[in-house]
């Protein structure tokens, strides 16, 4: 072709897709990319996107994909299985065809995703940063029998929980879950909350998180414990979860940390460093519960004790019935009663007949009669 040969532009195109249909026709290829610029429209099932590539912060390749109606019912599964949205920021590996369109330009068609590769690499970054907690960590966070010991979940809590600070996005499921389960609670116990809202989900709310925990710190006030709540949401919403240095700082965390953060099936690492409760009600119900023990075990001292000093008291009674029945037995009255009399001698009672002389005036009392005699004469008993 000569340089001034001049070409319509359909023309050069149909040569591009001629070569590229010859290269690629038939074939497809698993590729691994970031996605990003996702537009899905379910009432045609269609989805539009794009495939990147990236060496640190630098993008190394783009291109533009689609899911086609027929294909389409591979989003549905991949969000089935890995139980998150497909949406902006994650890594999938897919199958792809090529194709050039005239119009269009050069697109993939996506025909397959490896799902269970998302799920897999989710779990081995999350080891990974596991690892390196306890590696790294060794006084704050120890691993026994599958069982995570850390300093903050080791923390003893107060008899009675008062003060909480609670973390949370505003105007979120779980802030309203958590408020609405502690302040209805069936005993009537009040708390004193003092929120901390801030968006807990995205690139960046690891950050967030940590700039929270850090105000409750300098905030000059004695929490009871701290409370991170949000609601359901996809896998991916919980990665900031799994933040090494939000871990980290958690499982230092000098006050003890509840976390109730929407999801029964999956644990986050954070769960592993505080104390997990799993959603937001959860977290509420636990702290009235250890209010209602502590109350129980109050109530149950107020009985005990009660009980104690009844029957110390009915003991003493006891006792003193006894003294009493003992005193009336030893009364000289009741001795008189039983035919026993009472020798005086100048108004002494004589217990050594040898202090009675003959000639002595003495007085002999009977329970009845007192009589009074002089001494005629004294003789020994044989017996």
């Amino acid at each position: 072709m000569r340089m001034n040969q001049k070409l319509k532009l359909s023309e050069l195109v149909a040569a591009i897709q001629e070569t590229i249909q010859y290269q690629f026709d038939g074939e497809s290829y698993w590729v691994s990319a970031q996605i990003t610029n996702v537009k899905k429209y379910e009432s045609n099932h269609r989805c539009y996107l794009t495939l990147e590539e990236y060496a640190g912060s630098q993008k190394t390749a783009e291109i533009k994909a689609v899911f086609w109606s027929n294909t389409y019912a591979e989003i549905e599964k991949f969000e089935q299985v890995t139980k998150q949205t497909f949406k902006n920021g994650i890594e999938i590996i897919c199958r792809v065809k090529v194709r050039f369109h005239p119009v269009y330009g050069l697109n993939c068609d996506v025909l397959e995703i490896d799902a269970a590769h998302t799920v897999g690499s989710v779990e081995l970054e999350k080891q990974k940063t596991i690892d390196k907690l306890l590696k790294e960590n060794p006084t704050t966070i120890q691993l026994f029998d599958g069982v995570f010991r850390t300093f903050n979940n080791r923390l003893p809590l107060p008899l009675v929980i008062k003060n909480i600070a609670l973390i949370t996005a505003p105007n979120s499921d779980g802030q309203r879950d958590f408020l609405q389960e502690i302040n209805q609670n069936k005993h009537g116990y009040s708390f004193i909350i003092i929120e901390f809202l801030t968006t807990i989900q995205g690139d960046n709310a690891h950050e967030l998180i940590l700039n929270q925990l850090q105000a409750i710190e300098t905030l000059g006030i004695t929490f009871d414990l701290v409370a991170i709540v949000r609601g359901g949401g996809s896998q991916t919403d919980f990665k900031p979860f799994d933040d090494y240095t939000l871990a980290r700082t958690v499982a230092a965390f000098p006050i003890p940390i509840f976390t109730g953060i929407g999801h029964d099936r999956n644990q986050s690492i954070i769960d592993l460093m505080a104390r997990e409760q799993k959603t937001p009600t959860k977290v509420a119900t636990l702290i009235i519960d250890h209010n209602f023990e502590f109350e129980n075990q109050v109530i149950q001292l107020k009985t005990n004790f009660f009980e104690g000093v009844k029957r110390q008291l009915q003991n003493a009674s006891d006792q003193l019935n006894y003294a009493q029945r003992m005193v009336k037995l030893a009364s000289p009255q009741t001795i008189l009663q039983r035919g026993f009399a009472m020798v005086k001698k100048n108004h002494k009672i004589i217990t050594n007949p040898n202090e009675i002389m003959v000639n002595d005036t003495i007085e002999t009392i009977f329970s009845q009669h007192t009589i009074t005699s002089t001494v005629h004469k004294t003789t020994a008993n044989e017996n």
